[in-house]
């Protein structure tokens, strides 16, 4: 139902999937990528509980990535993981950088609720330490063989990250580069990662350039942008375009209107999109987009979506009453656990 709170969710032999993902283009299918590669890491080999949530979620993002790249080239798998970088910082940020549950090995013992402790530094994280393995010991090609042996060794067991790594280091007894490892650090920092792999900026450097354009345009002169600027960004891009104005510091509201005069974001049915331009409308305090921002945490319910449109709703001042009387109105079609968070957003727990 559309008030399903996450993107997915796997179970052995069927799949729940968000009707968000809905794009028109197939351009999110991604996550049903995510939720079948479930079916080997996650049910197959499962994290004995919550403090290894990440042997779950971020081998899963692993090989939906993988996936990806198998499908549309590595440069695209690559962007992908730039892209979680973003969706990492942003979590970080909103947790804070010495928050203990932005380790990827957490400690719940307690009393803390995996809900509580629910968010996209096991999956962002994870996927960054094991990418980072990958490039360590030798590529796609070393790395893959491990993969498929871990899968086979551990498979219907539950496991803890100490598992892994003995069997990590096992396995890779015999290759250098392995031995550099600092697992300590990988494991038990918060905050983002202290090494950030190298990545294939090719993609994300057609999007700078755009937003470069739009950031440099002296409005006293003529628009000199076009719907065709975006013909060839694959929706990844478009998403990663708004991301980056999205991280300005100030972004002017003439601009934000300039934006939609030219690609007509409103009208897009890509949920990802959607979810980047009202951030973007929001942060530039235009009212008019206020409306349509609540319509769409209202008719979805998907946690990734509804809680940073209404922690920005928040803190414009303005709309804060607005925002509270929208949840409170409409919190009885919502699942329990998005209530639970929203109502801690809102400062209502």
């Amino acid at each position: 139902p559309p008030s399903f709170p996450f993107g997915g969710m796997e179970n052995p032999c069927i799949t729940f999937v968000t009707p968000t993902l809905l794009a028109g283009d197939r351009s999110l299918a991604c996550v049903v990528a995510h939720e079948i590669s479930h079916s080997w890491t996650g049910n197959l080999v499962t994290n004995r509980n919550f403090d290894h949530f990440w042997l779950n979620e971020g081998f899963t993002m692993f090989l939906e990535r993988k996936i990806l790249g198998r499908m549309y080239g590595e440069p695209m798998r690559e962007f992908a993981a730039l892209n979680g970088l973003k969706d990492l910082k942003y979590a970080v940020s909103t947790l804070g950088e010495e928050n203990p549950l932005t380790k990827l090995v957490v400690d719940l013992s307690g009393g803390i609720g995996p809900d509580d402790a629910f968010s996209t530094c096991p999956y962002e994280k994870g996927h960054t330490f094991l990418f980072y393995l990958e490039q360590l010991v030798g590529g796609p090609a070393v790395f893959e063989p491990f993969l498929k042996a871990y899968l086979d060794n551990f498979k219907y067991r539950s496991i803890e990250t100490r598992d892994f790594k003995t069997f990590f280091k096992s396995y890779f007894a015999n290759n250098t580069a392995s031995k550099s490892v600092d697992w300590d650090s990988w494991l038990f920092t918060p905050g983002m990662p202290f090494i950030i792999p190298k990545y294939n900026t090719s993609l994300a450097d057609a999007c700078t350039a755009l937003t470069n354009r739009w950031v440099q345009w002296d409005m006293t002169e003529p628009n000199p942008f076009a719907p065709t600027d975006l013909t060839n960004f694959h929706p990844l891009q478009v998403q990663e375009f708004l991301a980056q104005l999205l991280e300005l510091e100030s972004f002017p509201l003439d601009k934000v209107q300039a934006l939609q005069s030219v690609y007509s974001f409103s009208a897009s049915n890509n949920s990802e999109i959607k979810f980047r331009w009202l951030r973007l409308c929001i942060k530039v305090r235009w009212e008019e987009k206020v409306a349509p921002a609540l319509q769409f945490v209202t008719e979805q319910g998907r946690m990734k979506f509804v809680r940073p449109i209404y922690r920005d709703l928040y803190a414009w001042e303005d709309m804060r009453q607005r925002t509270i009387d929208n949840f409170q109105a409409t919190k009885a079609n919502m699942m329990a656990v998005l209530v639970h968070n929203v109502a801690k957003d809102l400062h209502l727990e």
